[in-house]
């Protein structure tokens, strides 16, 4: 049934389900004015084809098809049932439980996206974010805190981490049943992110059928969960970090231009690591001091070659490598002046020896030049070491690179 706005009418669809046509018409005419979309069913068995096209936010229906009584009624009830209207109903006390029902059902879904925002901000924190695990997180991070959203959520994705197959799954939500380990509903990260920012980095990485999903959500300002068929509206600021030549990969067809010009409102160059002279020792002394209050090791100071070390290598995995060079470099070091060796950069990216024949040791060798050959572009690396995005991330992260 097409659906009729009236002003004071409540935005909800409702499913109605029984025998009687005579009852269904007679429902559909007192509600019609109090309830956006009323849908009418006749027979029972076309019930789980109306609930896999539509959702519903309530569903009456007649008990008589399972031979009702008040025992049963009790039981429906708790089974999660909302309330039970014995007919003939009264018509004003009808339509106060419908709406009493539809309200409970959206305080039960506020619930639940607090409980999965709160769950999402958990993982977050678990990762322990610290104020420099990566320049584009604490840039858009500051973007958000100087902006008139500052007291609504900051959701940060790190989209290479996701594969193509969960990115729907984990960025636009899903319903229960939607695939194998749909075992409940979830709220994606769009949804999550609802009068906020959402944050995602490394864009550059979306497939291309992703991309156009995603232009679609962005265009229309609205999404889909997956398995579901009614549009959820959404309202964020969306900021987006790469370190990848887009416009490039535009030209060459990997990146849809028109999601490019949609994204690319206001651009802010970030250069990376090796091009940023003394911030390379500022950040190295930064790291100094946290990892020397962890590891209780006061009053620990670079000497001068360690900081022209600092600022001649070409710091291929950028403020990471950075920061595990530094927290290496406290735990290992035997003196409160820490010196070039202390910092073991050739060490740890020029094997040589009896070690150089580790095959290990080669990996992380190849991978090393391959990035400083490709000035830390991790897509084109891992074009010439012929191997995926996703297993490029896994051997960074094995070697610390």
């Amino acid at each position: 049934m097409d659906a009729r706005k009236i002003p004071g009418m409540i935005p909800a669809r409702i499913l109605i389900i029984d025998d009687n046509r005579q009852i269904l018409e007679s429902l559909r005419i007192l509600l019609k004015d109090e309830f956006e979309t009323i849908d009418l069913l006749p027979k029972p068995s076309r019930i789980p084809e109306m609930l896999w096209r539509n959702t519903y936010d309530i569903v009456m229906l007649d008990m008589n098809f399972a031979m009702g009584d008040i025992e049963l009624a009790v039981k429906a009830i708790r089974e999660g049932a909302t309330d039970f209207i014995a007919k003939p109903w009264d018509a004003e006390k009808l339509i106060i439980t419908l709406k009493n029902a539809w309200r409970l059902r959206r305080s039960g879904q506020e619930v639940k996206k607090l409980k999965n925002r709160q769950q999402q901000l958990s993982e977050d924190l678990d990762r322990e974010y610290q104020m420099f695990h990566g320049t584009s997180e604490v840039i858009a991070r500051e973007i958000h805190r100087h902006s008139n959203r500052a007291d609504q959520i900051f959701v940060g994705v790190d989209v290479a981490s996701l594969s193509e197959s969960l990115f729907e799954s984990e960025m636009f939500g899903h319903v229960k049943g939607a695939f194998t380990d749909a075992r409940d509903d979830r709220v994606g990260r769009f949804e999550n992110a609802h009068e906020g920012t959402l944050f995602l980095d490394e864009i550059g990485n979306i497939p291309l059928p992703i991309q156009a999903k995603l232009l679609q959500v962005i265009q229309n300002r609205e999404l889909i969960r997956v398995g579901d068929q009614t549009p959820a509206r959404i309202d964020i600021r969306l900021i987006t970090a790469t370190n990848q030549p887009l416009q490039k990969m535009v030209a060459e067809g990997s990146f849809r231009e028109d999601l490019f010009y949609r994204l690319n409102t206001v651009a802010i160059e970030v250069p990376p690591l090796r091009e940023r002279g003394e911030d390379v020792v500022m950040l190295g002394e930064i790291f100094l001091e946290q990892y020397s209050r962890k590891y209780n090791k006061p009053n620990l100071k670079l000497n001068s070659s360690a900081i022209r070390k600092l600022r001649e290598y070409a710091w291929p995995g950028n403020v990471r490598e950075l920061k595990h060079t530094m927290e290496r470099a406290v735990i290992m070091g035997e003196s409160s002046r820490l010196g070039p060796d202390d910092l073991r950069l050739f060490d740890r990216h020029e094997p040589t020896g009896e070690s150089s024949y580790k095959l290990d040791d080669v990996e992380k060798l190849t991978i090393i030049r391959v990035l400083n050959k490709c000035r830390g572009n991790h897509s084109r690396a891992a074009q010439m070491l012929d191997i995926s995005r996703t297993t490029l991330y896994a051997k960074l992260k094995k070697y610390e690179i």
